[in-house]
């Protein structure tokens, strides 16, 4: 209000006019550049390298290129390679402004690259915003995430959506520490037992690029020999990037780390970190702070400067496979970065999968093992239960636990816990008819009855309840337990042994350690605790119903699930025993009580050499409907030496049931087709289903098929 009207005061309200409007002017005159900050109409462009190419992030497979934007000066200083953008995108040539591109909705991106020129002949849309002035995204993780996508046939941005970590700004604010100094050459320690061991350590430590596929002896010390291969890498003035299957995992050669060289080191990138604490963590390897990044699968990206060794711990475990697109593994990840970077690699396991044999088999990587003295001395005493001894103990055989068994569990309880892994969570997750064997299947929609407790039986699939079963083979009225839980068996060894502790490790509650005194420890498969000193002995129930999947890798998953458990205990020269309940003729019950994890891989690679399976073939999976896989195999230009097998119907998912991915929507029937190439072949045959797909996409078809290159699962 103005002296005018009779109101005084002090400031900007009690001032003459001529204060006011000069008040007013010098606002216009400050807000001036920054008037339409989203299109930047009339603003001046950079005076140097006034384009920038943009990748947006879209994640559709006919937009995976870049796309040129104008830069506004006000933006020259923040606008640099690497930095997240937002621009428009989606406006068309009728929405143009003094020479200017305007509209469309405003989305996240990359820059890429600043130019002098763009080779778009029409007007540019500016950059709408820089994000962060912070460079998150550098050449080498550019170029490896552009190697991922082509190698999945997928987008570069689903990609960099995988390998850089959402921001938070709180953690760009913080200053990464100062890098230390790298640390001395460790010794040797317990790699003396293998055979190259030494060696190894010694070739990191002097700046070379040694590759080898290492199958670790039984017992704690993988994740020391872990920590010390990485010290060695840091000692030569490298980094080092080590991706394990789990968080447990990760903390434990976190703290072997922690343990050999002390703290600020390395960085630990987890999901359980939170948020923020994995973005600073990231952040401070990308600025070269940290030289040693732990992680789990994510952590495949991380962008370690001056990488001179990457490994991985356990490549058979579903986890190392990206649920999200394109699905990559790590295990292919990481080979692609020791290729790109010509940096040492470790494929570490106590077990052995194919894709490591074929590595040794083709000459890329050198075997790093122990002699078979020391296999040995450190592996403990494999013993097998079969139908025949199931057949002469029949009471045993309704319980599941035959003499042997519960003679090895008494026996154990002696001198410390005992270990008892079977492969299902619950109480009784599967029944059968106890004449014929013939499974319990629901009345109204044909799903598997379950047990989830003592009570009645339960439709797996719609939830109803079935109080008068009969079997309709046999007209029986008697169930037996097909596969039984967790749950369940520990109530059955709680009952049995009575003055023992029972522990339950699984999906709900799993347990890190439990101490070395004497109890019951029932754990499903990939949830077992380290028992302090070591299980004293481990009973591996129910060997058929892994043995029996219709998977290509059943034997192979078994028995590394198998030897993960029995790596648990301890040595047979220390009282260590571990029997298995399954088929002794078996070739992966063999390979057990051999403990030759590699013998049997190197077996299983020759065998799908023959037939033509991976990973000898490149393989992918086109599903859909029926209509929508016949169209897409009808536009596809596979490579010539190209096979295609199927489609085959995909069993329909039922409503309320978790869905893997890459299962059809529940209660749809969906086809799926193999596409298989000879080696050397895998890249045409990626690029030609990336062009399909982004071609079916550029022209609307409403239709959805799902592409994926090396399917885990063929059957």
């Amino acid at each position: 209000m103005s002296s005018e009207n009779g109101q005084g005061g002090e400031g900007a309200e009690g001032a003459p006019p001529e204060q006011l409007a000069l008040i007013r002017e010098s606002v216009r005159k400050a807000k001036g550049p920054r008037a339409k900050p989203r299109t930047w109409r009339g603003a001046a462009l950079a005076k140097e390298r006034p384009v920038a190419r943009v990748l947006v992030d879209k994640g559709v497979l006919h937009l995976d290129r870049y796309f040129d934007y104008a830069v506004p000066e006000e933006l020259d200083a923040d606008a640099q390679p690497g930095v997240r953008v937002r621009v428009r995108f989606g406006a068309g040539r009728h929405r143009v402004r003094e020479g200017r591109r305007e509209g469309g909705g405003l989305v996240d991106g990359f820059l890429i690259e600043r130019r002098d020129e763009s080779d778009y002949a029409g007007p540019l849309a500016a950059l709408a915003q820089v994000v962060s002035p912070e460079p998150v995204l550098g050449e080498e993780l550019l170029g490896l995430a552009r190697a991922v996508a082509d190698r999945y046939a997928g987008s570069l941005a689903d990609v960099l959506q995988l390998a850089v970590p959402p921001r938070s700004a709180r953690a760009e604010q913080r200053p990464s520490p100062a890098p230390l100094p790298p640390p001395g050459a460790p010794e040797p320690g317990t790699w003396t037992r293998y055979e190259r061991g030494a060696a190894f350590l010694t070739a990191l430590a002097s700046g070379g690029a040694p590759r080898a596929v290492w199958q670790a002896l039984p017992g704690p010390e993988w994740s020391e020999e872990l920590a010390r291969a990485v010290a060695a890498t840091l000692a030569s003035g490298r980094g080092a990037l080590v991706v394990v299957p789990d968080g447990r995992a990760a903390a434990r050669v976190d703290a072997a780390l922690t343990s050999l060289l002390g703290e600020g080191r390395h960085a630990l990138l987890t999901a359980d970190a939170g948020p923020e604490k994995r973005y600073r963590e990231w952040l401070a390897v990308r600025r070269g702070s940290v030289r040693a990044v732990v992680g789990t699968r994510a952590a495949m990206f991380a962008p370690v400067r001056d990488l001179g060794l990457v490994a991985l711990w356990d490549d058979g475990d579903d986890s190392h496979s990206e649920l999200h697109a394109p699905q990559p593994h790590a295990r292919e990840v990481l080979l692609l970065r020791a290729a790109q970077d010509k940096c040492a690699f470790l494929l570490g396991s106590w077990s052995c999968t194919v894709e490591a044999a074929q590595l040794v088999e083709t000459g890329w990587a050198r075997p790093l093992v122990a002699g078979r003295e020391q296999v040995r001395a450190a592996a403990p005493l494999v013993r097998t239960v079969g139908d025949q001894d199931l057949a002469r103990d029949e009471a045993a055989r309704a319980a599941r636990l035959p003499t042997l068994a519960w003679q090895a569990v008494r026996e154990g309880l002696r001198h410390g816990p005992v270990l008892v892994q079977v492969p299902r969570r619950g109480y009784v997750p599967r029944m059968a008819c106890a004449r014929c064997r013939e499974p319990a299947r629901c009345r109204h929609c044909a799903g598997p009855l379950e047990a989830q407790d003592a009570g009645a039986l339960r439709c797996g699939w719609c939830g109803r309840g079935e109080e008068s079963w009969h079997c309709p083979e046999c007209g029986s009225f008697r169930l037996r337990a097909q596969v039984v839980g967790a749950r369940r068996t520990a109530e059955e060894l709680g009952r049995a042994f009575p003055a023992v502790p029972v522990r339950t490790s699984g999906r709900e509650h799993v347990l890190d350690t439990v101490p070395g005194t004497p109890a019951l420890v029932v754990s499903t498969q990939g949830a077992e605790p380290v028992a302090e000193g070591g299980y004293a002995a481990a009973l591996l129930l129910d060997g058929w119903a892994m043995l029996g999947r219709p998977d290509l890798r059943a034997g192979e998953d078994a028995l590394r699930r198998w030897i993960a458990a029995g790596a648990l205990v301890r040595p047979q020269g220390a009282g260590g025993t571990v029997v298995v309940v399954a088929e002794p003729t078996l070739r992966p019950v063999q390979a057990l009580v051999r403990w030759d994890p590699v013998g049997h891989a190197v077996r299983e690679l020759a065998e799908r050499a023959e037939l033509g399976f991976p990973p000898v073939s490149r393989m992918a999976a086109v599903s859909g409907t029926a209509e929508a896989v016949a169209e897409f195999l009808g536009m596809v230009e596979l490579p010539q030496e190209a096979e295609v097998l199927g489609p085959v119907p995909v069993p329909v998912a039922a409503p309320g049931r978790p869905r893997r991915p890459g299962a059809p929507p529940p209660g749809e029937q969906w086809e799926r087709a193999l596409i298989r190439v000879p080696p050397g072949r895998g890249a045409a045959l990626a690029a030609a289903l990336k062009a399909t797909q982004a071609a079916r996409m550029a022209r609307g078809s409403g239709a959805l098929v799902r592409v994926r290159i090396d399917p885990p699962d063929i059957g």
